[in-house]
Protein backbone atom coordinates (compact mmCIF):
# COMPACT_ATOMS: atom_id res chain seq x y z
CA UNK A 1 0.00 0.00 0.00
CA UNK A 2 0.81 3.23 -0.80
CA UNK A 3 2.77 5.03 2.64
CA UNK A 4 3.17 1.94 4.08
CA UNK A 5 5.69 -0.51 2.06
CA UNK A 6 5.23 1.55 -1.30
CA UNK A 7 6.78 5.38 -1.52
CA UNK A 8 3.93 7.91 -1.45
CA UNK A 9 3.72 10.85 -3.55
CA UNK A 10 5.96 12.46 -1.01
CA UNK A 11 8.39 9.28 -0.88
CA UNK A 12 7.00 8.42 2.54
CA UNK A 13 6.95 5.09 3.98
CA UNK A 14 6.04 3.03 7.40
CA UNK A 15 3.27 5.92 7.82
CA UNK A 16 1.28 2.80 9.75
CA UNK A 17 3.86 2.70 12.60
CA UNK A 18 2.53 6.29 14.11
CA UNK A 19 1.16 6.00 17.29
CA UNK A 20 2.25 2.43 17.50
CA UNK A 21 4.84 2.49 20.34
CA UNK A 22 2.66 5.14 22.43
CA UNK A 23 3.00 3.97 25.96
CA UNK A 24 2.51 7.13 28.33
CA UNK A 25 -0.90 6.01 29.20
CA UNK A 26 -1.08 2.77 31.14
CA UNK A 27 -4.94 3.15 30.32
CA UNK A 28 -4.65 2.89 26.51
CA UNK A 29 -3.22 -0.19 24.44
CA UNK A 30 -2.89 0.55 20.77
CA UNK A 31 -4.03 -2.91 18.88
CA UNK A 32 -3.47 -1.49 15.06
CA UNK A 33 -3.10 1.43 13.11
CA UNK A 34 -4.64 1.48 9.56
CA UNK A 35 -3.30 4.36 7.05
CA UNK A 36 -6.62 5.55 5.08
CA UNK A 37 -5.75 7.83 2.87
CA UNK A 38 -1.67 9.57 2.10
CA UNK A 39 -2.64 12.55 -0.49
CA UNK A 40 -0.78 14.75 1.11
CA UNK A 41 -1.26 14.59 4.96
CA UNK A 42 -2.22 11.23 6.33
CA UNK A 43 -5.17 10.01 7.80
CA UNK A 44 -5.65 7.16 9.90
CA UNK A 45 -7.74 4.94 11.56
CA UNK A 46 -6.28 3.18 14.73
CA UNK A 47 -7.80 0.74 16.92
CA UNK A 48 -7.10 1.19 20.72
CA UNK A 49 -8.33 -0.39 23.88
CA UNK A 50 -9.19 2.09 26.73
CA UNK A 51 -9.45 1.48 30.47
CA UNK A 52 -12.35 3.40 32.25
CA UNK A 53 -12.94 4.14 35.84
CA UNK A 54 -14.53 1.20 36.32
CA UNK A 55 -11.13 -0.66 35.12
CA UNK A 56 -12.89 -2.04 32.26
CA UNK A 57 -11.21 -2.32 28.89
CA UNK A 58 -13.02 -1.28 25.79
CA UNK A 59 -12.61 -1.09 21.89
CA UNK A 60 -12.26 1.87 19.75
CA UNK A 61 -11.25 3.32 16.71
CA UNK A 62 -10.29 6.74 16.32
CA UNK A 63 -9.67 8.51 12.90
CA UNK A 64 -6.86 11.05 13.30
CA UNK A 65 -5.88 13.74 10.63
CA UNK A 66 -2.04 13.90 10.53
CA UNK A 67 -0.99 17.29 9.01
CA UNK A 68 1.96 18.12 10.46
CA UNK A 69 1.99 20.89 13.19
CA UNK A 70 1.90 24.45 12.62
CA UNK A 71 3.13 27.71 13.57
CA UNK A 72 0.92 31.30 13.95
CA UNK A 73 2.21 35.29 14.48
CA UNK A 74 0.45 38.31 15.45
CA UNK A 75 2.27 41.18 13.82
CA UNK A 76 1.58 44.49 15.73
CA UNK A 77 2.65 48.01 16.39
CA UNK A 78 2.25 48.62 20.27
CA UNK A 79 2.74 52.12 19.52
CA UNK A 80 0.01 53.10 17.01
CA UNK A 81 -1.91 50.14 18.60
CA UNK A 82 -2.11 48.18 15.24
CA UNK A 83 -2.15 44.84 14.16
CA UNK A 84 -1.21 43.05 10.38
CA UNK A 85 -3.54 40.44 9.46
CA UNK A 86 -4.32 38.67 6.27
CA UNK A 87 -7.16 37.77 4.22
CA UNK A 88 -7.08 34.83 1.87
CA UNK A 89 -9.69 32.62 0.37
CA UNK A 90 -10.38 28.94 2.99
CA UNK A 91 -12.43 26.94 1.02
CA UNK A 92 -13.07 24.18 3.51
CA UNK A 93 -14.92 27.26 5.20
CA UNK A 94 -16.69 28.15 2.19
CA UNK A 95 -18.14 24.69 1.46
CA UNK A 96 -19.14 24.65 5.69
CA UNK A 97 -21.20 27.72 5.08
CA UNK A 98 -19.32 30.67 5.23
CA UNK A 99 -20.31 33.11 2.11
CA UNK A 100 -17.57 33.70 0.71
CA UNK A 101 -14.85 31.67 2.35
CA UNK A 102 -12.70 34.60 2.90
CA UNK A 103 -11.22 34.47 6.19
CA UNK A 104 -9.30 37.17 8.18
CA UNK A 105 -6.45 35.74 9.91
CA UNK A 106 -2.94 35.55 11.55
CA UNK A 107 -0.18 34.48 9.33
CA UNK A 108 0.38 31.05 9.75
CA UNK A 109 1.80 28.13 8.21
CA UNK A 110 3.08 24.33 8.53
CA UNK A 111 6.77 23.46 10.10
CA UNK A 112 7.65 21.35 7.34
CA UNK A 113 10.65 20.17 8.68
CA UNK A 114 11.60 23.37 10.43
CA UNK A 115 11.46 24.65 13.74
CA UNK A 116 8.22 26.77 15.28
CA UNK A 117 10.74 30.23 15.06
CA UNK A 118 12.39 29.80 11.59
CA UNK A 119 8.81 28.40 9.86
CA UNK A 120 6.63 31.37 11.06
CA UNK A 121 9.53 33.61 10.13
CA UNK A 122 9.09 32.10 6.72
CA UNK A 123 5.32 32.10 6.58
CA UNK A 124 5.03 35.63 7.96
CA UNK A 125 7.09 36.95 5.22
CA UNK A 126 5.64 35.12 2.42
CA UNK A 127 2.16 35.83 3.46
CA UNK A 128 2.52 39.69 4.69
CA UNK A 129 6.34 40.78 3.00
CA UNK A 130 7.33 41.76 6.48
CA UNK A 131 10.51 40.73 7.45
CA UNK A 132 10.49 39.86 11.48
CA UNK A 133 12.56 40.82 14.68
CA UNK A 134 12.53 39.55 17.74
CA UNK A 135 9.89 37.13 18.10
CA UNK A 136 8.06 35.99 21.06
CA UNK A 137 6.81 32.50 21.86
CA UNK A 138 3.37 32.92 23.40
CA UNK A 139 1.63 29.50 23.76
CA UNK A 140 1.02 25.99 22.21
CA UNK A 141 -2.30 24.82 21.84
CA UNK A 142 -4.52 22.04 19.92
CA UNK A 143 -6.88 23.04 17.72
CA UNK A 144 -9.15 20.56 16.85
CA UNK A 145 -8.07 17.32 19.50
CA UNK A 146 -10.94 14.99 18.82
CA UNK A 147 -9.69 14.19 15.15
CA UNK A 148 -6.73 16.34 13.84
CA UNK A 149 -2.84 16.18 15.58
CA UNK A 150 -2.21 19.18 14.67
CA UNK A 151 -0.16 21.55 17.78
CA UNK A 152 -0.07 24.60 16.81
CA UNK A 153 2.53 27.26 18.30
CA UNK A 154 1.73 30.49 18.86
CA UNK A 155 4.15 33.82 17.99
CA UNK A 156 4.24 37.85 18.22
CA UNK A 157 6.24 40.30 17.00
CA UNK A 158 6.59 43.82 16.40
CA UNK A 159 6.73 44.95 12.43
CA UNK A 160 7.40 48.55 11.12
CA UNK A 161 4.50 50.78 9.64
CA UNK A 162 5.18 51.46 5.69
CA UNK A 163 2.21 51.54 3.68
CA UNK A 164 1.17 47.58 3.73
CA UNK A 165 -2.45 48.18 4.27
CA UNK A 166 -3.93 46.64 1.07
CA UNK A 167 -1.29 45.47 -0.57
CA UNK A 168 -1.06 41.47 -1.77
CA UNK A 169 1.01 38.95 -0.83
CA UNK A 170 1.45 35.24 -0.72
CA UNK A 171 3.42 32.26 -3.18
CA UNK A 172 1.75 32.51 -6.46
CA UNK A 173 3.33 28.80 -7.18
CA UNK A 174 1.10 27.71 -4.12
CA UNK A 175 -2.22 29.21 -5.49
CA UNK A 176 -1.73 31.93 -2.98
CA UNK A 177 -3.46 35.47 -3.38
CA UNK A 178 -2.81 37.13 -0.26
CA UNK A 179 -4.56 40.74 0.82
CA UNK A 180 -2.83 42.41 3.89
CA UNK A 181 -4.72 44.05 6.38
CA UNK A 182 -3.40 46.28 8.99
CA UNK A 183 -6.24 47.06 11.72
CA UNK A 184 -6.56 49.37 14.90
CA UNK A 185 -6.24 46.30 17.90
CA UNK A 186 -9.71 47.73 19.26
CA UNK A 187 -11.63 47.29 16.03
CA UNK A 188 -10.00 43.75 15.56
CA UNK A 189 -11.49 42.68 18.54
CA UNK A 190 -14.52 44.24 17.86
CA UNK A 191 -14.75 42.30 15.03
CA UNK A 192 -14.23 38.88 16.72
CA UNK A 193 -17.65 36.57 15.64
CA UNK A 194 -18.22 38.93 13.24
CA UNK A 195 -15.78 39.32 10.19
CA UNK A 196 -13.30 37.36 12.41
CA UNK A 197 -14.09 34.15 13.04
CA UNK A 198 -10.64 32.09 12.49
CA UNK A 199 -10.00 30.25 16.28
CA UNK A 200 -5.94 30.89 15.86
CA UNK A 201 -6.63 34.87 15.45
CA UNK A 202 -9.29 35.35 18.19
CA UNK A 203 -7.23 33.67 20.18
CA UNK A 204 -3.65 35.80 19.78
CA UNK A 205 -6.14 38.96 19.05
CA UNK A 206 -7.58 38.61 23.19
CA UNK A 207 -4.06 37.32 24.25
CA UNK A 208 -3.13 40.67 23.05
CA UNK A 209 -4.81 42.75 24.93
CA UNK A 210 -5.36 40.69 27.88
CA UNK A 211 -1.44 40.06 28.89
CA UNK A 212 -0.27 41.18 25.80
CA UNK A 213 1.45 44.07 24.14
CA UNK A 214 -2.06 46.10 24.17
CA UNK A 215 -2.59 45.02 28.01
CA UNK A 216 -3.73 48.56 29.87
Amino acid sequence: MRGVDEPDGRGRTGLDAVGRDLSGNPRVRIVDVEVLSTDWHVTRATTLEVQDAAGEWTTQRRETYDRGNGATILLYDAERRTVLLTRQFRFPAYVNGHPDGMLVETAAGLLDDDSPETAIRREAEEETGVVLGEVEHVFDAYMSPGSVTERLHFFAAPYVAGGLDGTRAGLEAEGEDIEVLELDVDDAVAEIGSSIIDAKTIMLLQWSVLSGPFAR
